[in-house]
């Protein structure tokens, strides 16, 4: 299994910004519903962001307006651009793949639908 592998992550102030990277080379073609999640102690893995084969997004209502995600094939990466950081934004991040049909479905905020997983970077945020 190709595995998917994160960096990017490190401390901030709150109102700062952060860009997270995963190395995705065997995801990136058209197979393939792309993910960021996040988990903060004491909670669930909760989807952050999507990317659908054709380019459509979708993201949580917490982060909208402040996180972008995006996928560069050229350079076999994924990215998760956050701004204006919060510190209810500090958790563990994680990029995952599933299938594409998850992109497409109201449930894709659910870890169960994706079965590929990257290490996590953590992303701490002052106030």
């Amino acid at each position: 299994q190709v595995p998917l592998v994160e960096s990017g992550g490190g401390s901030v102030q709150a109102g700062g910004s952060l860009r997270l990277s995963c190395a995705a080379s065997r995801y990136l073609d058209r197979s393939y519903c792309l993910a960021w999640f996040r988990q903060a102690p004491g909670k669930e893995r909760e989807g952050v962001a999507i990317i659908s084969p054709n380019g459509g997004t979708a993201y949580a209502d917490s982060v909208k307006g402040r996180f972008t995600i995006s996928q560069d094939n050229a350079k076999n990466t994924l990215y998760l651009q956050m701004n204006t950081l919060k510190p209810e934004d500090t958790a563990m991040y994680y990029c995952a793949a599933g299938e594409f049909q998850v992109c497409y479905s109201a449930s894709w905020r659910l870890k169960d639908r994706f079965g590929n997983w990257g290490q996590g970077t953590q992303v701490t945020v002052s106030s």
